[in-house]
């Protein structure tokens, strides 16, 4: 099992790390410990924790909460403004973040909210060892270093951003001739970031790599446009011939992307390596029976075999024209089934185990509220 630490990790963190040093060579600004990068999701409310610069260990990884359920941030959001914590001791330490950081030996902090045309895209927080750190004369030394901060977090989230839009006006056509609806991909890349999140520290996974695969992984079919409408709608099981054809879709969603990546210059993003792995890779098998390529077990990328059990799971539990939706019961015993055939075991367990938050995605992206 691979537990290398993510390249695509180190990549994003290096000019953050870069910024650090140099804020601490200030001599007042020796004692600054941490600059983190916390990134929100409005469709669902959570605050996720995406990039981190603390000098050695990272204080929160994987962490998300709902910022409903953080009214000091909340309000933090609602007035737009920076805020500083004097003595983090006087703080409600019930809360998991807070008492994490405290217990680290973060004593202060000074927050900024993270905004683009009036919307909350997240926070920029800086923590430091010594109450009283963040004083009205450290805060104008700070505010340059801050704003640079602000701009690689929103860099990093434009990245991410750009690729989605080259290829989202693709898969809004894609998706009014193909079953896979708006609530379908909703889902399935949720179920995508629950599997990576579960398998993140035994495999390596960074904060960024799972929300660049969570981002990415709805475009898995991307290659779908270019499938005859006689079989990407055919009400019934297609022929050899139509299969075949069918399974064509990966080649073509590799030819978009390669074809975007080129036009829009961003061939190099180590974010552009996710988006490639998950249309490529996610019909691979682990006993080399997939296609396009027939890889077998850890020749497969991880990110196609993460987006393959969540893809598969979401499409059983879904309705189709040509069949009725499964139960959970008859779609986990299936994935157990296949586990070690057709799916990666860590992918299949970590799905399975997460019973009670794969029903809270159904709930809340069932066709009606989305479509």
């Amino acid at each position: 099992m691979p537990l290398a630490v993510s390249p695509l990790h180190h990549d994003l963190v290096l000019d953050l790390n870069q910024l650090h040093e140099r804020i601490r060579a200030v001599p007042s600004l020796a004692g600054l410990t941490r600059i983190a990068v916390a990134i929100y999701d409005a469709k669902s409310d959570q605050l996720r924790t995406f990039m981190d610069s603390s000098g050695g260990k990272v204080v929160l990884r994987h962490y998300v909460v709902r910022l409903r359920d953080v009214p000091s941030l909340a309000e933090v959001a609602r007035h737009g403004l920076p805020r500083v914590v004097n003595d983090t001791a006087g703080y409600d330490l019930t809360v998991l973040h807070s008492r994490r950081l405290f217990e680290e030996g973060m004593r202060s902090s000074y927050t900024v909210p993270l905004k683009r045309d009036g919307a909350l895209k997240g926070f920029l927080f800086f923590n430091a060892g010594q109450p009283d750190f963040f004083t009205p004369e450290a805060l104008d030394l700070l505010w340059p270093y801050a704003q640079t901060a602000a701009f690689i977090a929103m860099m990093e989230l434009d990245k991410v951003r750009l690729i989605k839009a080259a290829l989202n006006t693709v898969l809004h056509i894609s998706r009014h001739r193909d079953e896979e609806t708006g609530a379908h991909l909703e889902r399935m890349s949720r179920y995508t970031r629950l599997i990576a999140e579960s398998i993140a520290d035994s495999h390596g996974l960074s904060d960024a790599h799972i929300e660049y695969l969570h981002a990415f992984s709805p475009l898995h079919d991307i290659g779908k446009v270019a499938v005859p409408d006689s079989i990407l709608l055919k009400p019934g099981p297609l022929d050899a011939d139509e299969y075949a054809m069918m399974k064509q879709h990966v080649a073509k969603g590799e030819e978009i992307i390669k074809a975007m990546m080129r036009g829009f210059s961003l061939s190099d993003v180590p974010q552009a390596h996710v988006l490639q792995n998950v249309v490529s890779y996610h019909h691979e098998a682990w006993d080399g029976s997939g296609y396009p390529y027939g890889m077998k077990g850890l020749e497969i990328p991880l990110e196609g075999r993460i987006t393959a059990v969540a893809d598969v799971f979401d499409a059983l539990t879904s309705h189709r024209p040509y069949k009725k939706a499964w139960t959970n019961d008859e779609a986990f015993s299936y994935l157990r089934e296949m586990r070690g055939r057709k799916f990666y075991p860590p992918c299949v367990d970590a799905l399975i185990l997460n019973r009670r938050r794969i029903e809270e995605i159904q709930s809340k992206f069932c066709e009606a509220a989305v479509e």
